[in-house]
């Protein structure tokens, strides 16, 4: 049932997604209070996050209705386009030719419902000479260039630990989908909404990307080490490491002040932000040799004191175990009808008056087929039948 107190309560949303890019969409939607039905295929299997009881798929699909449908059958197909009228959002994230083959491509839903916004993700774009290519994470980090600017330098190319492609593709898609419900209603019509892969990794490049764009650099690798801000990066203390970000002037002579080495700000080695970046080994050296004197703990402190930025690298455990990533809604428990008690990761953003929540566990296969379809007005008779001809 819709809540009312969320801000998109009232959107209705058909996901047809499989794996995380799009899912990951959908999660946004629905932490938001969007009514979502997944439509799944009659067989569950592993749909890229997982067999369904795995950590991944779980925490990838909650505050969702599971409705089985076989698309490829042409009732199955009717099902669906029986629900475009009253839907507000279509997501999928096939390959950008399926859609057209099933007869379930924007232009054909939005005669049936001029008002939706269809919103799509694909490996590397709905046109161009890759268009039909298997798109996936790790090959868009790749040609994005991102893995060229991750990792030590002479180590060679290197991805990132998180499927990072997949989910800035989802994010961006479900702000492209909002601004769109947003002029939907200025315009009273909706809109295809699209986005990709390699689309979405690009832009994550940010600066490194304006690097080249603007200054014509071709930035490279820089380890631990902020690729242009020095002294900026991860260092040893006594006991661990800690990140030190100390790059302006101001901040630099903070640091010296607080390592108890003045003289550094004095080094002509040191003396500006280009020379720093030119001698970073070296300031590097400097620098640790300084922290070996006391704990991260202890030094996390005293920098804190002299004003400059400062923080200890935390595994995951040791992450959530934080003081302050307590007092942050990152952690949702939710009551699963066989896997008990989970604990989900949390929505990103916080609203003050109409809140994001997880309300709901994934769902189970179908769970909800045959409510989605008494809804759609269809009978106990019709749905047995549909039942046993497997079109649901």
């Amino acid at each position: 049932m819709p809540e009312p107190d969320r801000a998109l309560s009232h959107i209705k949303v058909i996901d047809l997604c499989r794996a995380r890019s799009g899912p990951t969409c959908v999660r946004q939607l629905s932490e938001m209070g969007a009514q979502v039905i997944k439509v799944e295929a009659l067989v569950s299997d592993d749909d890229g996050t997982g067999v369904r009881h795995s950590f991944d798929f779980q925490n990838v699909h909650p505050n969702k209705r599971s409705l089985t449908l076989n698309l490829k059958h042409p009732e199955g197909r009717d099902i669906l386009l029986r629900m475009v009228p009253e839907a507000d959002v279509v997501v999928e994230n096939f390959r950008p030719d399926v859609k057209f083959r099933l007869g379930i491509d924007y232009e054909t839903l939005s005669k049936l419902n001029p008002r939706l916004v269809y919103g799509s993700i694909s490996g590397f774009g709905q046109t161009g000479p890759y268009r039909d290519r298997p798109g996936l994470d790790q090959i868009a980090q790749g040609l994005s260039g991102l893995m060229t600017v991750n990792g030590e330098p002479g180590r060679g190319p290197m991805r990132v630990g998180l499927p990072v492609a997949d989910l800035t593709a989802g994010f961006m898609l479900a702000h492209g989908i909002v601004c769109a419900l947003l002029e939907r209603e200025r315009s009273g019509r909706g809109q295809w909404v699209h986005t990709s892969l390699l689309q979405a990794n690009i832009r994550l490049m940010e600066f490194q990307a304006a690097r080249y764009l603007i200054a014509g650099e071709v930035p490279g690798q820089a380890g631990n080490y902020h690729p242009i801000s020095e002294p900026t990066g991860v260092y040893r203390a006594s006991d661990g490491s800690l990140i030190i970000q100390a790059g302006g002037q101001t901040m630099f002579r903070r640091l010296c002040e607080a390592l108890e080495a003045p003289e550094l700000a004095a080094d002509p080695r040191f003396v500006d932000g280009k020379t720093r970046l030119k001698h970073r080994p070296e300031l590097t050296i400097e620098i640790e040799k300084c922290l070996a004197s006391r704990t991260s703990d202890e030094w996390v402190q005293r920098l804190r004191e002299f004003g400059v930025p400062a923080g200890l690298v935390l595994n995951v455990e040791q992450c959530f175990d934080n003081e302050q990533v307590k007092t942050l809604p990152m952690v949702w428990e939710v009551d699963h009808p066989s896997l008990g008690k989970e604990k989900l990761l949390g929505p990103g953003v916080q609203m003050e008056r109409t809140p994001p929540r997880i309300c709901s566990p994934a769902p189970e296969h179908g769970q909800h087929t045959d409510e989605v379809l008494t809804e759609l007005g269809f009978s106990a008779a019709e749905i047995a039948r549909l039942h046993k001809e497997e079109v649901v």
